[in-house]
């Protein structure tokens, strides 16, 4: 294993953390948007229907694949700026 991709390791679960946080921040005002109530619906809630439950679902995912892909190759992207190797 190269000492950058051990050296990276520490910076990328700083950077899923990061990540995670800025997905769900994006989530939540993306759900205010589209005109739904503060709150997403849980899988579990009763009150809501099947298509509302899934289009948060969907939203959700897609929110956080795009944030978490963005996140980790800007992070990449700035390791081999800095070492001038690829953390992969």
């Amino acid at each position: 294993m190269k000492p950058s991709t051990i050296a990276y390791k520490p910076i990328g679960l700083a950077l899923g953390m990061t990540s995670g946080m800025i997905a769900g921040a994006a989530f939540k005002q993306a759900w205010k948007m589209i005109g739904h109530d503060d709150d997403a619906p849980d899988a579990t809630d009763e009150h809501r229907s099947w298509q509302e439950i899934l289009l948060a679902a969907a939203l959700q995912g897609a929110i956080f694949a795009v944030v978490k892909a963005a996140v980790e190759r800007s992070g990449a992207v700035t390791t081999r700026r800095l070492t001038g190797t690829w953390p992969g």
